[in-house]
């Protein structure tokens, strides 16, 4: 089994598991609550099952989030958890709220609430316990696969253990006299709610918004790169995030005579070091380079292309008295403003009765008319293969 399918297939185990419970607890509480007389145990009740919509909506985009790369969705379906988590913030955050409301308007007026009898001490401390376990096992299940999604449905649980905690408190307190002990416990309550949901929703948006990842951690990718023999340099570095995975773009300066094959494998090698040391990246595209491209330059220098080149080299070979030099291969290396040349001749008789050095320099001297130019170098003794 894959990685992804593993992750997928433990978020939803952990959040049935707890829709479970959710739907258990809710159903007890609403009943003991009719037993003992306890509108705050219903209301609990209540919030436990409502509990059950987020569940099943966590469910269904953590199965959709986990699907395969497509044609409409090139880069995965990562950010259908982003905005899953996004919602499971917001809603936090109302609960948060409304839980906050309440409980200012009873300390306002003054208000007494209808307190519970004992059976609704012992549902409130059951739910306590089961939301807790079902919290940190649902918590260390979305740290270890790494999903914002999860780690916000176990803080979404833990609200409802928080309520539980609000009723027991607030019936143990008005059985000691201190029946306000409701009120600011819910308060209370309803800050660290509210804390944890405006973390997870924030987190999110950074996301969405392709926030880039911090400095330290940019920054020991690119010791890594730097340790690859041939790399001289990493700049125009971008990354983000998409899900669980950080996604890297980067150029990659290599000395300018390398062949293009040698470059993108330096680059490839690369990549395999920062895949191997680090778990989160998901995906890095790299641009070789000869020079830092990142430096300003004149954008009014334009370098010929190979077909240019090549025209203006003959019209010199024709000028310096050598029409009919042969030649096996044209390398051209451009820098940021101009362009270095190198020429393999054949190795014919032709050839031979030339003077390399002395055309050398008259090439070089002929192409010094135009000012993307740089070098020239001859080579000789190339044979090409009989057939």
């Amino acid at each position: 089994m894959s990685e992804t399918r593993s992750n997928q297939s433990q978020a939803q185990r952990i959040t049935i598991i707890g829709s479970v419970i959710d739907a258990i607890l809710g159903v007890l509480k609403i009943i003991f609550g009719m037993l003992s007389h306890s509108s705050a145990l219903i209301a609990d009740g209540i919030h436990s099952l409502s509990d059950l919509l987020t569940d099943f909506m966590v469910v269904w985009v953590i199965k959709y989030s986990h699907q395969e790369p497509d044609e409409e969705h090139p880069w995965g379906h990562a950010r259908f958890e982003t905005i899953g988590t996004v919602i499971l913030g917001c809603i936090l955050i109302a609960v948060a709220g409304a839980m906050a409301y309440e409980s200012l308007l009873t300390l306002i007026r003054n208000e007494v609430i209808q307190l519970p009898e004992w059976p609704a001490l012992v549902i409130a401390a059951i739910s306590v316990l089961a939301k807790e376990v079902i919290f940190r096992y649902t918590l260390a299940v979305g740290k270890r696969i790494k999903s914002d999604l999860i780690i916000a449905n176990a803080w979404h649980s833990r609200t409802d253990a928080f309520s539980s905690i609000v009723v027991f408190v607030g019936v143990a307190g008005a059985m000691a006299g201190l029946a306000w002990l409701d009120a600011v416990a819910a308060i209370g309550v309803a800050l660290i709610i509210a804390k944890v949901g405006w973390d997870l929703t924030w987190k999110s948006i950074l996301e969405l918004v392709d926030t880039a990842l911090p400095e330290e951690q940019t920054q020991a990718y690119t010791e890594v790169i730097m340790e690859v023999e041939g790399i001289l340099s990493v700049h125009s570095f971008k990354s983000r995030t998409m899900g669980s995975q950080s996604l890297l773009e980067m150029h990659l300066q290599v000395a300018p005579h390398l062949s293009a094959s040698e470059g993108h494998y330096i680059g490839d090698k690369a990549v395999l070091q920062l895949m191997k040391k680090f778990e989160d990246i998901g995906h890095i595209i790299f641009h070789i380079d000869t020079y830092d491209d990142e430096e300003e330059f004149d954008n009014s220098t334009s370098l010929p292309v190979r077909t240019e080149i090549s025209g203006v080299l003959w019209e010199l070979l024709d000028q310096a008295g050598h029409p009919e030099l042969g030649i096996s291969r044209l390398a051209l290396y451009y820098r940021r403003d101009a362009v270095e040349i190198e020429l393999m001749l054949l190795d014919t008789p032709f050839n031979q009765q030339i003077d390399m050095k002395v055309l050398e320099a008259e090439l070089d001297r002929l192409f010094k008319q135009h000012s993307w130019f740089r070098s020239i170098r001859l080579w000789q003794g190339y044979q090409p293969p009989k057939l």
